[in-house]
């Protein structure tokens, strides 16, 4: 297993507010696998299909705990504009997915579909939803690796939706 881990800790504790909050100066990446270089595939699979310059330009995949996968294009609207990534995480959870194993999310330049990491408000919805998820990105000299969703906002708010 290949581990490339950035100084620092990484443990939770109560920060003032009573809620966790992460000290995630530490993050750690593994290779990815055949599994999600198949979700690499999806992602841009689906961004083939429905690729439009001006409404839709990134894809996304999630592998959920069943094993399924479900993808997901961005929506863009005058007055919102939904990722990719939670189109995706939606369409699992409407087929009665509770879990989120694996995500990713590709761009389209030119006729490569390179991965893109999580734009913030992502990163927040993850936390939110699909805490240990794998989130498949670039990492060094744009090797293509996976870490944990808690690892990509470090001191984020998190919610009481999974105490619901």
């Amino acid at each position: 297993m290949f581990v490339q881990s950035v100084a620092g800790r990484d443990d939770e504790s109560l920060g003032p507010s009573g809620r966790r909050e992460a000290d995630s100066s530490a993050m750690e990446f593994l290779r990815i696998d055949s599994e999600d270089r198949e979700l690499i595939e999806a992602a841009r699979d689906v961004l083939r299909r429905n690729y439009d310059p001006v409404k839709h330009t990134v894809g996304a995949a999630v592998r959920s705990g069943s094993g399924r996968i479900y993808t997901g294009i961005n929506i863009k609207a005058c007055a919102y504009r939904p990722c990719a990534e939670p189109i995706a995480l939606g369409a699992a959870f409407s087929n009665g997915e509770k879990q989120i194993v694996t995500i990713v999310a590709v761009g389209k330049e030119g006729q490569a579909y390179p991965i893109l990491p999580p734009c913030g408000n992502c990163r927040q919805l993850l936390i939110d939803y699909a805490p240990g998820a794998m989130v498949i990105l670039n990492g060094e000299q744009q090797a293509v690796v996976k870490t944990s969703a808690r690892n990509l906002l470090p001191g984020a708010y998190t919610s009481d939706f999974e105490d619901a």
